[in-house]
């Protein structure tokens, strides 16, 4: 079994008792002694003894598999304050109390890091360094090489864009050879049309859903609404200044704020000008913001489910016409 897949196990195995204790706690049948067999033990023993140890079977790295322990026997908790029935529960009263305190430690760590990060960042940039691998660096300190850290990675980048995007040049990006995609079919134009579009929206977005439905939903809807335009922002902002690149015997495609995408070159099997619309698929990748891509890359081998990746430059011809002359220099 792969480690990305032993990954997971904890948080299906989670799943599955909510699932199954949920059905035997609320059911009145033989399964429970039509009620009378509804121990909290039951459901105690996985969540807090059996989930704990699957965590650390599943993860190597114990910082992770302790941080995902807590935070899934938290969930469980959680989980269990609800599916438990009132008259059976006598620890769960005292667990529910003491996952606050809990919540409260990891937000504050978690709190710690994010600056820590932060200032490393900032520190960074304003020495020229390549922008992706810092903030890459600084979250793998704390968090490992996993899925938890791609996601923070992209937060950290976004925020890292939306306010501290003019320190950022294309030219600080690691890379012999820099190409850009924010001129084409306007992308940076349509961009900035959509955060007007959001202010505009947005207060009147508001006004309606306070009066009409409740206070509530109009806060919650309107923080949706701002978390949107900061990233439009953000990603406004990075498709100038992340630029697809050349470095070494690789392909980097950086794309607005996502991940990077580094292709070797000796993986290309073929690399051609295109003007066609090109529908989602497992097997495509594609990098475009307006109108149709203009460039296809066929993968030799594929990577991961990838075969073929479709981008949209700004000059196209001159993308190609690198990417072969490099690619032939390095057989």
């Amino acid at each position: 079994m792969s480690d990305s897949i032993k990954s997971k196990v904890p948080v299906i195995f989670l799943l599955c008792i909510s699932i199954w204790w949920g059905v035997y706690y609320q059911s009145d049948s033989w399964l429970n002694d039509y009620g009378h067999a509804n121990f909290e033990w039951l459901y105690l023993l996985d969540a807090l003894l059996v989930l704990p140890i699957l965590c650390f079977f599943c993860v190597k790295n114990i910082k992770q598999a302790l941080l995902k322990a807590v935070v899934l026997v938290c969930l469980a908790i959680l989980v269990g304050s609800y599916i438990i029935p009132e008259h059976s529960k006598l620890l769960w009263h005292y667990l529910e109390s003491g996952r606050y305190i809990v919540l409260a430690a990891i937000l504050l760590l978690e709190l710690v890091a994010a600056i820590t990060v932060y200032f490393s960042i900032k520190v960074a940039i304003g020495q020229l360094e390549d922008p992706d691998k810092v903030i890459e660096a600084s979250v793998n300190r704390y968090l490992g090489d996993s899925t938890l850290a791609r996601l923070f990675t992209f937060e950290i980048r976004m925020w890292t864009f939306a306010f501290f995007a003019k320190r950022v040049k294309a030219e600080h990006f690691c890379g012999e050879q820099h190409f850009t995609y924010h001129q084409k079919d306007g992308a940076k134009s349509n961009l900035l049309g959509f955060i007007f579009l959001i202010v505009l929206e947005m207060p009147i977005m508001h006004l309606f859903l306070h009066f009409v439905w409740s206070p509530l939903a109009a806060n919650i809807a309107t923080f949706l609404t701002f978390a949107s335009l900061v990233f439009f922002v953000a990603e406004y902002r990075a498709v100038s200044r992340r630029p697809v690149s050349l470095v070494g015997n690789e392909l980097v495609i950086r794309y607005g704020l996502f991940h990077s995408f580094v292709i070797p070159l000796k993986n290309i099997a073929k690399i051609q000008p295109h003007d066609e619309y090109v529908a989602r698929g497992q097997c495509v990748k594609r990098y475009n913001y307006a109108g149709n891509p203009n460039v296809k890359i066929e993968l030799a081998e594929p990577q991961g489910e990838v075969e073929y990746i479709f981008i949209g430059l700004d000059n196209p011809a001159q993308f190609i016409s690198a990417v072969i002359k490099r690619a032939g220099a390095n057989e």
